[in-house]
This record gives C-alpha cells, sequence and structure tokens, in this order.
C-alpha cells in the first residue's frame, strides 16, 4: 500500500488549480521543519488579514522581510554588539536567526509591518481587480438590459 495521495481526480473537474498541487505536496513536506519563532495568522473581516511574529528581542534593523513572486520571507537575527559586556547566567530568551516563509494566495498584497512590543505584525489585504471579480456572461451574444 503506498502513501502516495494523488490529487489527479480533483483536476479532472478543474482548470487552472495546478499551481494548488505544489502547494499541497510544499505543505506535506513542511520544508521549514521548524516552528520557530511562533507566530499568528489572523483574520480580521473578509478582505483583511494578519500575520503576527514574535520577535522578542530584536529590533527593526534585526528584521527583513521582502515579497516575491507571491512568497513573502521574514528573516531575523540578533546582531552581535561587540560593546556588550555581558555574561548570561541563564538565557532563555531565544535569539537564534529564522527564515519564515508564508505564499501568499492572488490578489493578497502586503500593506505594511510594524514592530511593537516584541512582536512584528504584518498587515495583508486583499485587492481584487475589476477583471478578476464575478460577471454575467450572455447566452447567444444577447447583453442583459441594464435597470437604471
Amino acid at each position: 500500500m503506498s502513501n502516495v495521495l494523488s490529487l489527479a481526480p480533483l483536476f479532472r473537474q478543474s482548470v487552472g488549480f495546478d499551481r494548488f498541487n505544489d502547494l499541497f505536496e510544499s505543505a506535506l513536506r513542511s520544508e521549514s521543519g521548524s516552528s520557530y519563532p511562533p507566530y499568528n495568522v489572523e483574520k480580521h473581516g473578509d478582505d483583511q488579514y494578519r500575520i503576527v511574529i514574535a520577535a522578542a528581542g530584536l529590533q527593526e534593523e534585526d528584521l527583513e522581510l521582502q515579497v516575491e513572486r507571491g512568497v513573502l520571507t521574514v528573516n531575523g537575527g540578533k546582531r552581535e554588539k561587540a560593546s556588550e559586556n555581558v555574561t548570561y547566567l541563564h538565557q532563555g530568551i531565544a535569539q537564534r536567526a529564522f527564515k519564515l516563509s508564508f505564499r501568499l494566495a492572488d490578489h493578497i498584497e502586503v500593506q505594511g509591518a510594524q514592530l511593537k512590543n516584541g512582536l512584528l505584525s504584518v498587515e495583508l489585504v486583499r485587492i481584487v481587480p475589476e477583471e478578476a471579480k464575478p460577471k454575467r456572461i450572455a447566452i447567444n451574444g444577447q447583453t442583459p438590459a441594464i435597470e437604471g
């Protein structure tokens, strides 16, 4: 018995969902393999989203956000300060480097980011262009009358 999951039956009844298979396989592989740092993905209405990443001990210059080809990448890492003369008796706050990637759905755009109280909030919004919105298709070339 094989553990391979085939989505071929779904694709027979769909058009244009070729990327879905890649996304599903990527999720199953769990390429990141790490849950550091912890984060939340929140929905604030029909078209507004927020990713909140725990960035304890980091400052704005320690973080880098980039969007490329529909993937939001957040890199972070504490820069070593040569002037600090600190000996930790216990260091429970992790300050290791990290890289998180989030594949954004179609028409999702990053509106901005804010670092406050050790939490990095990335604001996302869905902006659907007019050509992507539902439209009525005329049958036999007849255009429906517009009531006004």
